[in-house]
């Protein structure tokens, strides 16, 4: 099995230029993914606006990113946002008040709710924000894009 190194420096070649970083963004708008980085290339599936992405190589015009099921494809640059989003991957999270198991809860997020991104703390935790406002801490455990 090839490690994640070797691939990185395999797509570098492959794609020169190409900078092959990781990082989390947020799609900006509706967008198609693609099995290549090219409107020729097979369409897979719409990816909604807000969903968290972890982009594995950034070329010019294109990003080829991983979603939270692990899925890898091809989105355009101009569709990505440079705000940060987290989903909700466990069954629910529960956002706490404070960045601590004991703090009064703010709030419950159901599984696939998106939340934007604040901070990830070293004691494990994420400041999140709901859409309506609400805002508190949620166990890093529990969300995907941070």
């Amino acid at each position: 099995m090839r490690t994640l190194a070797a691939w990185l420096s395999a797509a570098a070649i492959a794609f020169p230029g190409a900078a092959a970083a990781l990082e989390f963004r947020a799609v900006g708008e509706v967008s198609i993914l693609y099995d290549a980085p090219s409107k020729q290339g097979k369409k897979l599936f719409v990816i909604q606006r807000g969903t968290p992405i972890e982009v594995i190589v950034d070329l010019e015009q294109w990003a080829k990113v991983r979603d939270a099921a692990g899925s890898i494809a091809w989105i355009e640059r101009k569709s990505l946002a440079s705000a940060r989003t987290v989903i909700v991957t466990a069954p629910s999270a529960e956002v706490r008040q404070q960045a601590d198991a004991a703090s009064p809860l703010a709030f419950t997020a159901e599984k696939d709710v998106i939340l934007q991104f604040g901070e990830k703390l070293a004691s494990g935790w994420v400041r999140v924000k709901h859409r309506d406002g609400s805002a508190g801490f949620a166990r890093a455990q529990d969300v995907w894009g941070e």
